[in-house]
């Protein structure tokens, strides 16, 4: 997650400015292979909040790997942006798919090994 970050920001070329958005698309491919050491399998919690009294839900690592594995990743990269309106506008670079198969063949995209 922290080299995707990087390269969501751009902070891997020279021209790296904080206040400019110079970054890149990033694609994700085999979010499902993601692995987590320890215990946080079951202990690490996910929490969404839906904004009404007693909306606060918790989904633990394993069901999230389930039910929406790109979400995994999409959570840990969001948390290592920097919280302002830039960071939404970078958020939305980051194409995260659970398979192998994804849509932007025709895009061309660099092979990156992480």
């Amino acid at each position: 997650a922290v080299k995707i970050a990087r390269l969501l920001r751009g902070r891997n070329q020279p021209t790296f400015t904080p206040h400019i958005d110079t970054g890149h698309f990033v694609v994700v491919i085999n979010a499902e292979r993601v692995r987590f050491t320890g215990r946080k399998e079951s202990l690490k919690l996910f929490k969404s909040f839906s904004g009404y009294r007693s909306g606060l839900h918790h989904t633990t690592a394993a069901e999230m790997r389930t039910k929406h594995p790109e979400r995994i990743i999409i959570h840990a990269v969001k948390g290592m942006l920097p919280k302002n309106n830039m960071s939404r506008s970078i958020i939305k670079r980051l194409k995260v798919y659970a398979g192998a198969q994804h849509p932007h063949g025709a895009q061309n995209p660099v092979a990156i090994e992480i």
